[in-house]
């Protein structure tokens, strides 16, 4: 159980991380949309996220990572870029490509991931 609740942590502070980059600001509906979950799974997400540290709220309600949680959104996202390439490098479709990160891109030992980086960078397929 512990399992699932850290990866969805790890996906909800990933998503925050990509809007933002894409939007420049955050709101809980676009969260919503962005893991295809309902407004009230985001609200306890969320609530959860910030008793935890890792997410602040401003007046308007737009979401912000503190460092320790744009720390973790980072690493997920750096992992999700990177095998994303080298699936499509290897000839897989951009959206399976991307999909197929997401569910691996948690339970990848660090060990793994950086034999995939060294491989990645060798390729020339990723500069992570």
């Amino acid at each position: 159980m512990a399992m699932e609740i850290r990866q969805s942590a790890e996906d909800y502070l990933e998503a925050i991380l990509m809007i933002k980059e894409k939007k420049g600001y955050v709101r809980s509906i676009d969260v919503a949309n962005q893991l295809n979950v309902s407004k009230p799974s985001v609200s306890y997400a969320t609530k959860r996220l910030r008793e935890n540290g890792y997410i602040t709220f401003n007046e308007d309600g737009m979401i912000s990572l503190t460092d320790s949680g744009m720390e973790i959104a980072d690493k997920i996202y750096t992992r999700h870029k990177v095998l994303t390439d080298i699936f499509k490098s290897l000839g897989v479709s951009d959206d399976i490509a991307a999909e197929d990160a997401c569910k691996i891109e948690h339970d990848l030992s660090p060990e793994t991931f950086d034999a995939l980086c060294t491989y990645a960078r060798k390729q020339g397929l990723s500069e992570a």
